[in-house]
């Protein structure tokens, strides 16, 4: 069986003198571990097409549970990310995230796109780099099962108040006359206006918000301890990028 799709290499691992073992973000099926024969050799057309953050054109043999793949043609690999570690560190952490988060075996484009937007955005400097980490976090976690409840304060269906309160355990707000014994986050409106807008725009209006410096840091921190508290796991790739910023 063939499929010929095209994909994200988000992983992979050298094996053997030439090959390498790839994980792939696919359109089609999500993730996929594939072998890629000869993909180091320097004569090899699979070089660039299968190497870390190689965006390309794949055609993939299927051969019961074991996919190789046999052709590859680069369409993009994010030159403008590789000579930056703070940049290619985050990119990783993006990779890692996805690795985790992310089904395998059915359809994926909406998070695919996710993927490659964000590190276009992120290859070609066009918004700070932790506004993209604060928006891939939370579109992330919306498109794979763990979008907050956004709507409006969970006690009275306030919609805004000055500050908000975000209960990142229960993944709800509370307005200020129903704020809760336990620990909960203040959220200026217009955070929370962000927040609500990275997780229910629709994908293409997802990167088209603005906030003060001040605002962005509370979104990021908010992104950032959200995502922690759900996935309940450590990042290298984010223990890595927090040492370069």
């Amino acid at each position: 069986m063939r499929l010929n799709t095209d994909g994200l290499i988000i992983r992979e691992i050298q094996t053997g003198e030439a090959d390498r073992l790839v994980t792939v973000l696919t359109r089609d099926m999500g993730v996929i571990k594939a072998f890629v024969r000869g993909a180091r050799s320097i004569k090899s057309r699979s070089l660039s097409a299968t190497q870390l953050l190689g965006y390309s054109r794949l055609s993939i043999y299927m051969s019961r549970d074991v996919y190789t793949i046999d052709e590859a043609e680069p369409i993009e690999v994010f030159f403008g990310i590789r000579g930056d570690f703070a940049r290619t560190s985050l990119a990783m952490y993006f990779c890692e995230l996805v690795c985790e988060l992310a089904p395998e075996g059915t359809d994926s484009q909406e998070l695919l796109s996710l993927v490659l937007n964000t590190l276009y955005k992120l290859s070609n400097n066009k918004l700070p780099i932790h506004q993209l980490k604060a928006i891939f976090e939370l579109r992330i976690l919306s498109l794979t099962g763990y979008m907050p409840n956004l709507i409006g304060c969970s006690v009275c269906s306030k919609y805004s108040d000055e500050t908000m309160l975000f209960d990142i355990e229960h993944s709800q707000l509370y307005c200020e006359s129903h704020r809760p014994n336990h620990h909960t986050v203040p959220v200026t409106a217009g955070v929370v206006a962000a927040m609500r807008h990275i997780c229910l725009s629709d994908p293409e209006k997802i990167f088209s918000f603005t906030l003060s410096n001040t605002g962005l840091k509370s979104l990021a921190d908010i992104s950032e301890t959200y995502l922690l508290a759900r996935t309940q796991r450590r990042y290298k790739s984010l223990e890595f990028y927090k040492s370069f910023t």
